[in-house]
């Protein structure tokens, strides 16, 4: 699963792997891959430090990525208290209603939540950057699209390769506009905030519109046969994300959750603004029913909506509330079917891999060739 895009980063196989788990990302990049640790839930520096100093020692000296959410507007003056008090209480008491319904219990006294939406500020994500441009990263990928254009140049003098997100080929175009090297094309059926075109007719698109430049297709993707499309698709790469989550190298220190993940089918997902304020693909609960029930007050715009249900989903994912109790997940959920290591899913990438090949030479009449 060699590309030009590979070859150039040095990697075995063109997966690159998004995860929040730092264990994960080191595995992914010993398996043959792009490991990409996800930024945004580090809020202080040193706890990202920390980590890429784990990630150097553990993925083998092989190269691995840090993904970050930065606005490409920089708003200033704007404090986290100052988003804070822009928060209807109307909305607040609606999330301690919703609550208090499940009977979930509140957070030990001086207990702080452990999800902040924090690494959406943008000053929170330049002090993430000033901790990564003092590490080996190979890749700096932005899920808001277009990083500032500071931030592409000071990337670009590290000898650093810059990808965003995309949508639709108009955002591909802006993105190649503003000296992006990597499109990742993310299709309709990926985890987090996707669009709302399918993967199999936005990466052509994508491809089509940002040519020369390597094209990542995104959503749905998490077997061999679809890396072998994608790849058919004119894209250089594919860009993973949901399949590692249930992973034996990730820790989402929930078995509860995992049970969920391991149980739920392909139209088990919901796209929701319940975590975040735009709309993002996610288990659907009855914490993203209630919120998307006409009756309720609706979600708040990003970055208010996150700030307002840090604390309440901390107290769900503590106290492991199952009916309300979710993540952000892609369709591809429905192959997620038992717990593995990252190399055996990279094992089982290769071999669907090279079977599709094989299959497509035979229709071909290839076979042998």
């Amino acid at each position: 699963m060699q590309t030009e895009l590979s070859r150039k980063l040095g990697i075995e196989h063109a997966v690159f792997g998004f995860t929040p788990f730092p264990a994960v990302a080191a595995a992914i990049s010993r398996a043959g891959g792009l490991g990409v640790l996800g930024a945004v839930r580090y809020t202080a520096p040193d706890e990202l430090r920390r980590d890429l100093d784990w990630l150097d020692a553990h993925a083998g000296g092989h190269p691995y990525g840090l993904d970050v959410v930065m606005p490409a507007k920089k708003v200033e003056g704007v404090t986290e208290a100052d988003v804070e008090a822009m928060i209807p209480p109307a909305h607040r008491r609606f999330v301690e209603d919703t609550l208090a319904r499940h009977g979930v219990p509140p957070l030990a006294e001086g207990e702080a939540s452990g999800w902040r939406i924090t690494g959406w500020m943008e000053q929170v994500a330049r002090t993430q950057l000033d901790v990564a441009f003092d590490h080996p990263i190979r890749l700096l990928a932005n899920a808001l699209g277009s990083p500032p254009a500071d931030v592409v140049r000071r990337a670009h003098d590290r000898g650093v390769l810059v990808a965003a997100l995309a949508g639709s080929a108009r955002h591909a175009r802006k993105h190649r506009e503003a000296g992006i090297d990597i499109v990742v094309a993310q299709g309709y059926e990926a985890g987090g905030h996707t669009g709302e075109i399918a993967t199999m007719v936005l990466t052509p698109e994508v491809v089509a519109a940002v040519d020369p430049l390597p094209v990542l297709a995104a959503g749905g993707i998490g077997s061999g046969p679809q890396v072998a499309a994608a790849l058919s698709l004119g894209a250089q790469g594919v860009w993973l994300g949901s399949i590692w989550l249930t992973t034996t190298e990730a820790d989402l220190h929930s078995p509860a959750l995992t049970r969920k993940l391991l149980a739920a089918g392909s139209g088990d997902t919901v796209r929701s603004r319940a975590l975040t304020g735009k709309p993002a693909r996610q288990l659907r609960t009855e914490w993203t029913d209630a919120w998307d029930d006409p009756a309720g007050p609706g979600t708040l715009p990003m970055p208010l909506q996150g700030l307002l249900v840090a604390e309440a989903v901390s107290r769900i994912q503590k106290y492991e509330v199952e009916p309300l109790l979710g993540t952000p997940v892609g369709q591809i959920v429905g192959r997620m079917t038992g717990e593995r290591s990252v190399q055996a899913v990279f094992d089982d990438l290769t071999r669907g891999f090279e079977e599709a090949v094989d299959r497509i030479n035979r229709i071909a009449g290839r076979s042998g060739q």
